[in-house]
């Protein structure tokens, strides 16, 4: 009996995973605009009703499809992390890892970070999946405090109360040790970095640095600058 649950339990996470491949396949041809599962259906050869029994709606098709895409560029960050010793070289490497798998995925990337889809609103589940990297980026930042304190070059603005009081409950909950000021630059170059990629695979650099692989080497490298991932004095 427990064995043939186990076949029946193999079988239906294979044909979940046939559907989001051609899900996928359709994102490519379509865009998630126009994704519909009687498409999806109509390219496994089953009726619509049948395949309602794993997705029983678009929006649930899209939520797994985006959990995957979060999921899978949290994994590549994190990937990227363990490959080197240092956080000045596991930032780089992470940003780097992070474009890598934006341009071998271009249309898993505009799920997540392109235009927002009509009509759909994605749930709590996406929320962890969704901030991996986030997570990934502050990881780093709170090694670095700790070895040999954060040494950004420049000196900023300022907080005002609302921003201050915003960034200090951020910390509280990702990295107690870090200031205030130190988790802002960490969102102000991770929405810089996403924003160099999206510029990249949209188009908008053609005719200015396109090729980008030599603008986002020196771009990455001044935001790892820029949020105080300097050499230890006297390195």
């Amino acid at each position: 009996m427990t064995g043939s649950r186990t076949a029946r339990q193999r079988a239906r996470a294979e044909l979940t995973q046939e559907i989001k491949d051609r899900a996928r396949e359709q994102l490519a041809e379509v865009g998630a605009d126009g994704l519909s599962l009687r498409a999806v259906a109509r390219e496994l050869g089953m009726v619509s009703s049948a395949l309602y029994r794993y997705f029983p709606s678009r929006d649930q098709l899209l939520t797994a499809l985006i959990i995957d895409a979060y999921n899978a560029l949290g994994d590549t960050a994190e990937a990227a992390v363990k490959q080197e010793d240092t956080p000045r070289g596991q930032w780089l490497a992470l940003c780097h890892g992070v474009r890598v798998w934006a341009k071998h995925n271009p249309h898993e990337y505009a799920l997540i970070y392109g235009s927002p889809i009509p009509g759909y609103q994605a749930p709590q589940d996406t929320v962890a999946p969704a901030s991996r990297v986030a997570v990934a980026f502050v990881g780093i930042l709170a090694r670095a405090e700790a070895e040999h304190g954060l040494r950004p070059p420049l000196t900023a603005p300022e907080l005002t109360p609302v921003l201050d009081d915003q960034l200090r409950r951020l910390a509280a909950d990702l990295a107690p040790q870090l200031p205030p000021a130190a988790v802002g630059r960490a969102i102000f170059a991770w929405t810089q970095l996403f924003g160099m990629i999206s510029f990249e695979l949209f188009g908008q650099l053609v005719g200015s640095v396109d090729p980008a692989d030599e603008f986002f080497a020196h771009s990455v490298d001044q935001l790892a600058e820029f949020v105080g991932l300097r050499p230890p004095q006297g390195v």
